[in-house]
């Protein structure tokens, strides 16, 4: 079952192109969890997966990279997950970026803490590899509109602008018969 899955995932993200294309950051202190997040997405397709252990740079990373989605960590030394989601959120490099959380935390607290703070989604660990992979695509392909959705408002407010811009130079014209 868990192999029709995967191969019916890896279909659906070969059908939708650009899912694979976008980027996806993961930030957990365990370099063998991030190496087994980056082992899943590269099975799926995903080409575009950057790691980073220390949460003291998640903010300033997401920043350059500019991910399309974020898999986070609530449990590291230094700088916890919640305070690497308030950043990410206040810091705004692009506060719509879709934010997985993945913890081993499993008090209604810390996920009703992460989702107050931004967090799009909440998974436990262990997780089902097939579940994560499903809400990523899932959270991608909302990304993904949303991005189509920008692009086509600035290129109509262009459009607006260029008209608005004829009618002035127009109505100068007529103006001076």
């Amino acid at each position: 079952m868990r192999c029709r899955l995967t191969q019916n995932m890896k279909s659906s993200n070969r059908t939708r192109a650009t899912l694979p294309k976008m980027k996806l950051l993961v930030v957990d202190d365990e370099p063998a969890n991030a190496t087994l997040l980056e082992e899943i997405l590269g099975e799926a397709g995903y080409t575009r997966v950057q790691s980073i252990t220390d949460s003291r740079q998640a903010v300033k990373v997401c920043r350059e990279f500019e991910p399309d989605l974020v898999l986070l960590d609530l449990m590291m030394p230094h700088v916890d997950g919640f305070s690497v989601l308030e950043g990410l959120r206040h810091n705004a490099f692009d506060a719509h970026v879709p934010v997985i959380v993945l913890t081993a935390d499993i008090t209604e607290e810390a996920k009703l803490r992460a989702l107050s703070l931004g967090a799009t989604d909440f998974l436990l660990k262990p997780f089902d590899h097939v579940e994560v992979l499903l809400r990523i695509d899932n959270l991608l392909e909302l990304r993904r509109l949303q991005l189509q959705l920008e692009n086509q408002r600035d290129a109509f407010e262009d459009a607006v602008r260029a008209r608005a811009e004829e009618l002035r130079h127009v109505q100068a014209q007529l103006a001076s018969l």
